[in-house]
């Protein structure tokens, strides 16, 4: 019989379940004891312990190229190559990226189970495409209408890598340019203001969010090469909704700081109201469905969207000290709530 690998917690769940399930009659001793022996208690998180490891990898790789520019002889170095043209480092860093995507999608094929390591490196080829796009960009004249073609040429190829490598995380940097590109082209149709046919930038990604949780849920699963890649979309389009959405709570549909700062909140009450009970249905919703990822979502958006209503309206109507204690009781409250939730689900 297969032995489980599983941490202490995790073990001592299954036993407690067996012995429940033969002090119940449904299961014999012998059948139990002969069970409990296939269980192994992992020594180490060596999963989490990867994951974090090439994470940091990742954050000191970027950190050293930063760090180079602060090493004066390196810097008279690099300072050799500030002549040559931008097409060159486009260039350069588009064979960076076909580097970093061949030794991605090879290891991938002889080493299936290195998860990480693999996303690791098709992570910094999404990095390297990215700056090869914006090289190319300032090659080209950027007050030129056609300049957010760019971003939709990086769509693109976000889009057809990560279809060809398999690869969720590929597909979330083309989900981030299509908001780029929308951003961007919303924008130029603007003369660059804030507003577009009278939204802000905020509100705008909050219907961009919708439309993209809306096809992710009903659309995409009718476009095979796209299905595997449903709840992912599901999950970012659920963000962009919820991070736009809280973002307008703040600054209602204003796109001058001015004239916001001149404002009382409770005039855009009405964004706020409309966040807490859209992130309170998402958090029912999910938890109803066993939808964990809604769940989720959310319950954080919704305890982030209440403290924020109490910071704006508290703040500066009450005593410091018994602002601090009923922000103390609440999260006190808060944790006991998510306790007696976390303890249901064991």
């Amino acid at each position: 019989m297969k032995k489980l690998d599983l941490t202490k917690q995790e073990r001592d769940v299954v036993e407690n379940a067996l012995d429940h399930w033969q002090g119940s009659g449904l299961l014999e001793a012998s059948k139990v004891e002969a069970l409990k022996q296939t269980i192994d208690e992992r020594a180490f998180e060596w999963k989490h312990l990867a994951r974090y490891a090439f994470w940091i990898a990742l954050v000191s790789l970027i950190f050293a190229v930063f760090s180079l520019f602060a090493d004066d002889a390196l810097t008279r170095f690099v300072e050799r190559f500030y002549e040559a043209p931008n097409i060159v480092f486009c260039l350069f860093f588009a064979g960076l990226a076909v580097l970093f995507y061949f030794l991605g999608f090879r290891n991938k094929k002889r080493y299936p189970e290195k998860t990480f390591s693999n996303e690791t490196l098709m992570l910094a080829g999404s990095f390297a495409t990215a700056a090869c796009i914006g090289f190319l960009g300032q090659v080209l004249d950027r007050t030129t209408s056609h300049y957010t073609l760019f971003f939709l040429l990086s769509i693109a190829i976000y889009g057809i890598l990560s279809v060809k490598l398999n690869s969720k995380l590929i597909w979330v940097f083309t989900l981030v340019a299509l908001g780029i590109w929308f951003a961007t082209e919303t924008a130029h149709h603007s003369n660059w203001g804030f507003k577009f046919w009278g939204m802000n930038y905020p509100l705008r990604f909050t219907l961009f969010g919708l439309l993209l949780t809306t096809f992710a849920l009903w659309g995409q699963e009718k476009i095979k090469p796209l299905k595997p890649f449903q709840s992912t979309s599901y999950v970012v389009g659920l963000l962009y909704t919820m991070i736009a959405l809280w973002c307008l709570s703040i600054f209602g549909n204003y796109s001058d700081f001015d004239a916001w700062t001149q404002v009382r909140q409770y005039h855009i009450l009405y964004w706020g109201v409309l966040a807490i009970l859209l992130s309170l249905g998402l958090a029912l919703y999910g938890m109803k469905t066993k939808d964990h990822a809604s769940r989720d979502i959310g319950f954080v958006f919704f305890i982030l969207n209440l403290y924020t209503r109490f910071v704006e309206y508290l703040w500066d109507n009450i005593n410091r000290t018994i602002f601090f204690l009923l922000l103390a009781g609440s999260f006190w409250l808060v944790g006991r709530w998510a306790e007696r939730i976390w303890r249901k689900g064991k």
